[in-house]
């Protein structure tokens, strides 16, 4: 490694077997031991399927990531991108020491300080600044350095009432809140962040962004996990996206998002949903007009929602966020922004519809994110899960169409005074 490279992968693979805890059989083991003593490879690494979780393999062995190999340089802050199952957080494990890799090799240059979960490296039943200290000297730092840190470390973390309380007793919200804190304030050389910034509130995240920053202004690296295209491409530079366990593209952040949307769910339907019990049929987007959506025209996002559970949910809020080619999310949509109220009863089914009239976007390809939430908690929570199309049309109403007017069209109203 040059002087300014900190972290280099060099065709990194991870392995797992399905239904299995450990290496396997006896005889798998034995397989191997003598592969071993004849200087032969791990027979077993041959046949391990490509790791596509929407399809049924033929093999117990899958590769979580395959072949992976890329450079970081010192203040850098890069990006790691990929649908859910994608191998993100199996990269991020093996970089934190977690769990080691079945081939290749990582080499990396000082301290690495990582919040993948939440709380990660805590111990439930000591307080907040006993794990504090434990953390700081898990990253070989003395009591005196730990110690003039930790004014800085409750006041970003904002949970000085609860310092000395056991973290079990801690919401998760809290929990993140000092993990990060702990992880980005003890100086470590390369701070590695899960998708676990996403259970802190806004205000929190935007300090997380701010403080990730000024990590890397002072020469530390970051590496960033997020299916948030707004944090990514505010906070990183470089970008690293990951397909079925390999490395799809690796480029300039901009680039970088703009080929994970492509690749994203591109049509204009989903055909079915499950989760927590609550199953999402049909998702479409429909146009007003012979089924071509254009600037200025009517759209409709409708989906049947059915309710497999023996529980009667109400109050429910449906959620869309549009975003553009470029991962910039333009707007939201909240069922509970209208008068209506959407409830549904145990194995019951309804139909949900959101129009938008006089629809405000340029030409171009957008994608939808939903989002089915009961109380705190998420039924559906689906990021870019289709995409569609916005053909060019006079919006405006003077006879030409503006291409060069952003994403979103707004109309205005415009008075000259002498």
């Amino acid at each position: 490694m040059d002087k300014k490279t900190v972290i280099k992968v060099d065709n990194l693979s991870k392995q797992y077997r399905l239904g299995n805890i450990g290496t396997g059989t006896i005889s798998h083991d034995i397989n191997r031991f003598f592969a071993k003593i004849r200087g032969k490879a791990d027979p077993f690494l041959k046949i391990g399927e490509t790791n596509d979780r929407t399809k049924k393999g033929n093999s117990d062995f899958v590769w979580a990531l395959k072949d992976i190999s890329f450079e970081i340089q010192e203040g850098e802050i890069l990006g790691i991108i990929g649908k859910n199952g994608a191998g993100k957080s199996t990269l991020l494990k093996i970089l934190s020491k977690v769990t080691g890799p079945t081939t290749g090799s990582i080499k990396a240059k000082g301290r690495i300080a990582s919040l993948l979960e939440v709380g990660t490296g805590f111990h439930p039943e000591l307080t907040g600044r006993e794990n504090v200290f434990l953390n700081g000297a898990i990253l070989g730092m003395t009591k005196f350095e730990i110690k003039s840190k930790l004014d800085e470390i409750v006041d970003f973390a904002g949970i000085e009432r609860y310092l000395d309380t056991p973290v079990k007793r801690y919401s998760s919200g809290m929990m993140v809140r000092l993990g990060f804190a702990v992880a980005a304030h003890l100086e470590p050389e390369i701070l590695v962040v899960d998708e676990v910034l996403a259970v802190g509130d806004a205000d929190f995240q935007k300090k997380a962004i701010g403080k990730m920053q000024d990590v890397s202004k002072s020469g530390r690296t970051v590496l960033f996990v997020s299916h948030n295209m707004s944090s990514i491409k505010s906070l990183c530079n470089r970008g690293l996206v990951l397909n079925n366990g390999m490395v799809d593209f690796e480029g300039e952040i901009n680039e970088s998002i703009a080929h994970y949307l492509s690749f994203s769910k591109n049509t204009s339907t989903v055909e079915k949903i499950v989760a927590n019990g609550i199953e999402i049929a049909n998702l479409s987007v429909i146009a007003g007009k012979n089924n071509i959506i254009s600037s200025g025209g009517d759209c409709t996002f409708h989906f049947e929602l059915k309710n497999t559970t023996l529980l009667d949910y109400k109050n429910i809020r449906v959620v869309y966020d549009i975003l553009n080619e470029k991962g910039i999310h333009l707007f939201r949509l909240i069922n509970q922004n209208d008068t209506d109220v959407l409830s549904i009863q145990e194995n019951g089914k309804i139909y949900v519809s959101c129009t938008i009239p006089h629809l405000p976007l340029n030409e171009g390809t957008y994608f939808l994110s939903l989002r089915v939430k009961h109380g705190n908690t998420f039924l559906v929570n689906k990021d870019n899960i289709l995409s569609f199309s916005v053909n060019t049309a006079d919006y405006f109403g003077i006879g030409k169409v503006d291409k060069h007017s952003g994403s979103v069209l707004i109309k205005s109203s415009w008075r000259y005074n002498d």
